[in-house]
């Protein structure tokens, strides 16, 4: 992503600096740069090593701003709003779309749709440059309200003011089981009797799959246990295993399908059908790379989309 001149800009050490500086976590901006930590403490400590001075204190798990550091992070921040500036001249000069795009985006779709989003996107658009977020719905809504994010990627609804709701691809959520279960149907009974495995609070599936669960007349409490979990992997990795059923999106499992590792369970009246949405502060529209961006997720991500709906709905296992 890094390869064109314009992506050369902002000096590459500050910019890691003023991302830990943003964050003052080193492993979030490892993930926000797209670079391991290791590689994170070589750049800050070369930084450091090249000014003389102490950028961050270090106190157990805390990472702080020294006074040296909180000067150097005031123009850092001067230089990058510089930096955009050059970039948004120099790709109006020729007509390309160039620039960092602050992205932020919710796990399903982080972990299973916006590596070919992302792919397709820059094959067009190959001088804009992201810096991604990710986390739940809750999460994403937050950093978009609170001016970190251009543009959002979300599962679930967003009702806040002050947010712009546009689907941009439909996906549905379904009920995975062990794959030794006998059947493709699961009885209501059956259902309330399991052990269901649910994405934590603040999370966008769970919010979906507890309003289709409201409304088939299944309420949570009736359920014999229920069990949070912090991701979509987490709750496969249980179900394979036999600890449980839960409602994962359909493009996370394709590969256990394939191999007959998870199988999908129909209940009868339940439908958990959802739309991924992108969202944007009202007001004006999007500009620059957020606006390429928007343009290309709304009119072409529901291609994408058409690959997920041909996948078999399960596969039985041959072992």
């Amino acid at each position: 992503m890094d390869n064109h001149p314009v992506a050369q800009l902002e000096n590459f050490r500050l910019k890691v600096f003023r991302t830990v500086a943003e964050h003052l976590n080193f492993r979030k901006a490892a993930e926000h740069l797209f670079l391991t930590q290791p590689a994170i403490t070589l750049q800050i400590k070369a930084l450091e090593d090249d000014l003389g001075i102490r950028l961050f204190d270090r106190a157990g798990n805390r990472v702080v701003l020294t006074p040296q550091g909180s000067v150097l992070l005031t123009y850092a921040k001067k230089l990058a709003t510089l930096v955009f500036q050059a970039e948004q001249a120099l790709g109006a000069e020729d007509g390309k779309v160039s620039g960092e795009l602050s992205l932020g985006v919710s796990t399903t779709i982080a972990q299973y749709v916006l590596p070919r989003l992302l792919g397709a996107f820059l094959d067009e658009h190959p001088r804009v440059q992201f810096s991604l977020h990710s986390g739940n719905t809750d999460e994403i809504v937050h950093l978009l309200l609170d001016n970190k994010l251009a543009i959002g990627l979300i599962e679930g609804p967003a009702r806040d003011r002050g947010i712009r709701t546009e689907p941009f691809m439909q996906d549905e959520l379904v009920l995975i089981v062990p794959p030794g279960f006998a059947s493709d149907h699961m009885s209501r009974a059956q259902l309330l009797a399991s052990n269901l495995l649910m994405r934590e609070q603040g999370s966008g599936s769970r919010r979906v799959v507890e309003i289709a669960l409201d409304k088939a007349g299944l309420k949570l409490k009736s359920f014999k246990n229920v069990m949070d979990l912090d991701s979509t992997e987490a709750i496969k990795s249980a179900v394979e295993v036999g600890l449980g059923v839960g409602f994962v999106s359909r493009w996370a499992i394709s590969k256990e399908l394939e191999l007959g590792a998870l199988k999908v369970a129909d209940i009868a009246g339940l439908k958990a059908d959802r739309h991924f949405s992108l969202i944007s502060r009202t007001g004006p529209e999007p500009q620059g790379p957020a606006a390429a961006f928007r343009t290309f997720a709304l009119e072409r991500a529901r291609l994408l989309a058409n690959t997920a709906r041909k996948r078999p709905r399960s596969t039985k296992s041959s072992r």
